[in-house]
């Protein structure tokens, strides 16, 4: 008998790796957050999966704690077509802004540049890349 596994819904996986963002942004581990709503690290992973839902409640008390809206959770969402939703988004798939923040050196870049108080600075900053990625393509 073949068991056929259920794969976890689009908008699960999506508000998991929301989730995911927002908790390392912050810098805060999957057991204080798990501690902080009073179950393990094992279930924040299943809900950061997708592969466990995280029910109405159990989402308002994640985003009191960590800070932002519940909405934050469903921006750029992926609608029944797949394609996302909403939100200023620059593509179709806007998993490229998951993947750099979830990346040791984009969540370093972001922790740093959001340091930076003057507007002027984080301008020549944002140009600074723009020149360094332009210099990429040349070669």
């Amino acid at each position: 008998m073949i068991v056929n596994k259920k794969k976890p819904n689009p908008i699960d996986i999506h508000v998991g790796s929301r989730i995911r963002l927002r908790r390392t942004m912050m810098g805060m581990s999957q057991e204080k957050l798990g501690e902080s709503l009073g179950i393990t690290f094992q279930q924040i992973q299943k809900y950061e999966k997708g592969t466990n839902r995280v029910g109405a409640s159990r989402l308002q008390n994640i985003s009191s704690i960590l800070s932002v809206p519940v909405s934050f959770f469903f921006e750029d969402a992926p609608g029944e077509d797949g394609l996302a939703r909403g939100g200023m988004s620059e593509s179709a798939s806007p998993n490229y802004v998951v993947d750099f923040l979830s990346s040791s050196e984009g969540l370093q870049l972001n922790r740093a540049f959001v340091r930076i108080e003057d507007p002027k600075v984080r301008r020549k900053l944002v140009e600074l890349a723009k020149a360094l990625a332009a210099d990429e393509h040349v070669d």
